[in-house]
């Protein structure tokens, strides 16, 4: 019962907002998975090649030799939102995978304040009530690898389900699809988001968002339109590998993150916007692992010279500068068995939010 029902307001004016089409949408699935590709600033997409590739690069799959499971918690926002991860993936011949993964991303225990004040102006605290709003996205990843040595193929489908109380609920649909190719410890990566525009359609109770109409005076809340669509997205990766004095593994990747709208991203026009990724990992006999990463570029625009004096009526001096989010972690792999975790910024170096992710990898052919 710690939250309160303004941050539902905040979610639902984010949420709801009556366009069709957005910049934003499903942000949740931009999030990532895995404590390691967290370390490594999200810069994964050549190099992902476990479990975790049916979220990353589905084409990654191909490279299991056995059942693999994992899982990751975090959470976000001071401990108000938790984010969690579960994913089964097994090789069905020498050639082709499958996987299966779930995310949840929620606020639960909001306080819901509409009903406080009754019809006559009496507050009764027994009219509070709880609720949670939470999104969900289920992923079923097919890879295969092609005659071609060293490149494999694969591609998800997402069925995405979105609650917010009694007040909504979506349905959603969605496809990826990734490729790779290995040549000479250089390794690429393709990744296309939401290919055919991932929509979900809305399922409004009237009744209900009417009370939170009424709890903000003097604010029109229309409804929001039904259908609300993702726009693709797209992910480039080029990867180095190599080992030194045999006992150090060292991997480093490039990646380049598109969207087909005009953002805050570093490199933005009118009809995409790009931004960097990079991160690297360092292991030693293949037991402790190292990483480091930053991603998330972006423009940021901040207001100096806000003075003390309420009376000011002067203009406040605009600045700009560039956000990045920096990350580190650290991993532990024994028989099958990889424990990571990953201190990462989850805005930009500016903001004091940082977030401990944890995840658990499990490989059953070591114990075999």
């Amino acid at each position: 019962m710690r939250h309160s029902f303004t941050f539902f307001l905040i979610l639902v004016s984010v949420t709801l907002s009556a366009q069709t089409t957005r910049k934003y949408s499903n942000e949740f699935l931009n999030i990532g998975v895995d404590a390691a590709a967290f370390g490594m600033g999200n810069a994964v997409t050549a190099l992902s090649n476990d479990v975790n590739s049916g979220y990353w690069n589905p084409a990654g799959l191909v490279n299991i030799n056995d059942w693999e499971v994992s899982g990751m918690h975090a959470s976000y926002f001071a401990n108000i939102a938790n984010y969690d991860y579960l994913a089964v993936a097994k090789p069905l011949d020498n050639e082709s995978a499958i996987g299966f993964s779930v995310i949840r991303f929620g606020v639960d225990d909001i306080l819901n304040t509409t009903q406080l004040i009754d019809d006559q102006g009496n507050i009764n605290y027994d009219r509070i009530s709880l609720f949670s709003t939470a999104d969900y996205a289920f992923t079923f990843s097919y890879a295969r690898q092609l005659k071609i040595p060293g490149f494999s193929y694969g591609v998800n489908a997402k069925v995405i389900r979105r609650i917010i109380g009694d007040f909504a609920n979506s349905w959603g649909f969605g496809l990826d699809a990734g490729i790779q190719l290995e040549r000479n410890n250089w390794k690429f990566g393709f990744m296309a988001r939401d290919i055919t525009t991932t929509f979900n359609a809305w399922s409004i109770d009237e009744e209900e968002y009417a009370t939170v109409q009424n709890a903000v005076e003097g604010q029109n809340q229309e409804l929001p339109e039904n259908t609300e669509i993702t726009l693709p997205k797209l992910q480039l990766g080029i990867a180095k590998s190599m080992t030194i004095r045999y006992d150090f593994d060292v991997k480093a990747e490039l990646d380049l993150n598109m969207r087909f709208a005009e953002t805050n991203d570093i490199i933005s026009t009118s009809a995409f916007s790009i931004s960097p990724a990079f991160g690297f990992e360092v292991g030693y006999i293949n037991l402790v692992y190292l990483r480091g990463g930053v991603n998330n570029f972006q423009n940021i625009e901040t207001l100096e010279g806000a003075p003390n004096d309420p009376d000011f009526e002067g203009e406040f001096q605009g600045d700009e500068r560039i956000g990045f989010q920096p990350s580190f972690g650290v991993g532990f792999k024994y028989r099958g068995i990889q424990v990571d975790y990953a201190f990462t910024d989850i805005g930009d170096q500016s903001a004091a939010l940082y977030s401990n992710v944890f995840s658990l990898k499990v490989s059953l052919d070591s114990f075999r």
